[in-house]
C-alpha cells in the first residue's frame, strides 16, 4: 500500500487503482487540512466482487468518523479489519484506537478531524 497528498495526486490514480480515504493532515496552524488516500495495487481475487461494497462501507467509515458518529464506526471497523488483505488493518487499528480514547472525551462540536502535524 502506497499513501498520497492530496486530491491533485488522487485524480492522476483515480482511474487505474482503487484510492481508499485515509485521515485529514494539517501541516500548520492556519493551513487548510490535506486529503490523504491508500493506493491499493494488490487486492486479494476474492475480495474483488465485494470491491465496491467494500470501498463504500470505508468510506462511510471515514464520513462518520467526521461526524463523530462512534457506534457506526465500531460496527464498520469490524466488518473492514482483515479486508484488503490485511493492507489496512494497522489503520483500521489506529482509528479503533482513537475512537476508545475520543468516546472517553467530552467531544466539543468544534473537533477537528485532521491529524495536527505541526
Amino acid at each position: 500500500m502506497h499513501i498520497i497528498l492530496g486530491d491533485d495526486q488522487k485524480s492522476q490514480l483515480e482511474d487505474k487503482y482503487t484510492l481508499l480515504e485515509l485521515d485529514q493532515i494539517r501541516f500548520a496552524p492556519d493551513d487548510d487540512s490535506v486529503q490523504a488516500y491508500c493506493v491499493l495495487e494488490n487486492i486479494p481475487v476474492d475480495e474483488l466482487p465485494k470491491l465496491h461494497e467494500l470501498s463504500h462501507l470505508h468510506s462511510k467509515l471515514m464520513e462518520n468518523y467526521c461526524k463523530q458518529n462512534w457506534n457506526f464506526c465500531e460496527q464498520a471497523l469490524e466488518h473492514l479489519q482483515g479486508r484488503w488483505g490485511g493492507q489496512l488493518d494497522t489503520f483500521y487499528t489506529e482509528i479503533a484506537e482513537r475512537i476508545a480514547k475520543y468516546k472517553s472525551q467530552d467531544m466539543s462540536n468544534e473537533w477537528d478531524p485532521a491529524l495536527q502535524k505541526y
